[in-house]
């Protein structure tokens, strides 16, 4: 949280004297409360918070400036839904109280009140948390315990499998051995080297990512270890290698399993003996790059069939890494779905999106071939091609592909009935009944209209 033990309060920051003088009562009313008390404007910035909502479990900041979920949820990003927004839409609700699977939204919050101004509106809201007792105040740490363990820069899951990779990660990040990352494709392999490097001592030097699979052997040796000029056709200069351009940082090689038997054996050389030489070279250069590896294949059943070279295979897995696919860290999910609309809403200058339960249930339930990667492609798109502040099933389904519709079809099918069902009743209503009127409304094609009405039997 963003807020100062030595000051428990924050200047108003309105004009509207009828809101000034309720925040100043407020004020005076709750310095001395043990009971969490703040403020909150539009934007859901914390204009005011007493001693104990700022020292519950809250980092501290000189300016004070923070957004409740920030503040009081521990989060970077906004909540998924917050029951206090209806005070906003509805202002003849006094109050609104939250007991979101019996314990409460993630902030704590108890109940919230309209703030009125002057024009009538709400222009802010007074939240009441819930009164942590000694119990509770131990639920709180462990929460944000919880929450700390659940993120690793951009890394993210709080299951058990991503768990021990978050802590595996940690453990290796300032050693100087080699990182061996397994997993299927899209689980976040590259993901997971930047951020062994972002947590290292090496940070402020270079992070060097190499396709060894999209390159041939030639031109893979040239690219990591450099050339002269003359060593080929073509090689009119000299040139450095990403070996000497990763010095003192990380080089991530990322496809390991794709190399040839003759690279396979000039890498070995280099992690032997800490130099390597350009192609076409006579003299050797000192490196002192980390080397971290990747693939989506077993290694050690390459090993066996004698494709890979079992020397190296130990070289590059003295601390072997393995990323779970999401179908086996599905309470993740929802973690990531949240990460990903806000990530793509803030890139694509959209609003906040909410996800509906039915939605964020079909999501959970969906087999993701593609892993992580697959579903963060699938929410842009959806955020991309859907409007309106909540991403529904029906939004989810439109947005993807043969493939993805018929997964997520078997799981929401009843559910994408009913709200296409809906929505065209509710459209041939508004209409009275003209159905070009009804297409346009729904924002399909007319033949379509006349093919659900069909499907349907809407008469």
């Amino acid at each position: 949280m963003a807020g100062s033990q030595q000051h428990s309060t924050t200047v108003p920051v309105c004009t509207d004297p009828i809101l000034i003088a309720r925040l100043e009562a407020i004020r005076q009313l709750a310095g001395g409360l043990s009971d969490r008390v703040a403020v909150l404007d539009r934007e859901f910035n914390v204009i005011y918070a007493n001693e104990s909502a700022w020292s519950e479990g809250a980092p501290q900041s000189a300016d004070r400036q923070a957004k409740c979920y920030e503040a009081f949820a521990h989060r970077s990003d906004p909540c998924g839904t917050c029951p206090a927004t209806k005070l906003y839409d509805s202002p003849d609700v006094q109050s609104v109280a939250c007991s979101i699977g019996g314990d409460g939204a993630a902030c704590g919050m108890r109940q919230a009140f309209p703030l009125v101004s002057c024009s009538g509106g709400v222009e802010s809201l007074l939240v009441l948390f819930k009164a942590p007792s000694k119990a509770a105040k131990q639920t709180s740490h462990e929460r944000v315990e919880a929450n700390n363990e659940s993120k690793l820069g951009e890394l993210i899951g709080l299951s058990e499998p991503m768990r021990e990779v978050l802590d595996m990660i940690r453990l290796v990040a300032d050693s100087s051995a080699t990182v061996l990352i397994q997993g299927e494709s899209g689980t976040g392999k590259e993901l997971v080297a930047k951020t062994i490097h972002q947590i290292s001592y090496r940070r402020e030097k270079p992070f060097v990512v190499v396709d060894c699979g999209s390159l041939p052997e030639t031109l893979l040796e040239s690219e990591l270890f450099g050339h002269v000029k003359g060593a080929f056709t073509g090689a009119h200069a000299s040139k450095r290698g990403l070996f000497e351009e990763a010095d003192g940082g990380t080089i991530f090689l990322d496809e390991i399993a794709d190399t040839t038997p003759v690279f396979q054996s000039k890498l070995l050389r280099v992690l032997q003996e800490g130099e390597i030489r350009p192609v076409g070279g006579t003299q050797r250069i000192k490196i002192d790059a980390r080397v971290i590896s990747a693939t989506n294949k077993d290694l050690a059943e390459l090993v066996k069939a004698q494709t890979f070279r079992q020397d190296l295979y130990y070289r590059l897995a003295v601390l072997p890494l393995s990323l779970p696919p999401i179908r086996e860290r599905r309470e993740d999910i929802p973690l990531l779905v949240e990460h990903f609309v806000a990530r793509s809403c803030k890139r694509h200058r959209q609003p906040i999106r909410h996800v509906s339960e039915e939605a964020m249930q079909a999501l959970s339930e969906a087999p993701w071939h593609g892993n992580v990667r697959e579903l963060q492609h699938y929410i842009e798109r959806t955020v991309v091609t859907t409007s309106g502040p909540t991403l529904a099933c029906n939004d989810l389904v439109s947005s993807g592909s043969a493939t993805e519709d018929k997964d997520l079809r078997s799981a929401t099918r009843g559910a994408v009935t009913q709200a296409e069902r809906a929505l065209i009743a509710d459209a041939l209503k508004k209409t009275g009944g003209n159905r070009s009127k009804a297409a346009k409304l729904l924002k399909i094609s007319r033949a379509s209209l006349y093919n659900k009405l069909r499907r349907y039997h809407i008469q």
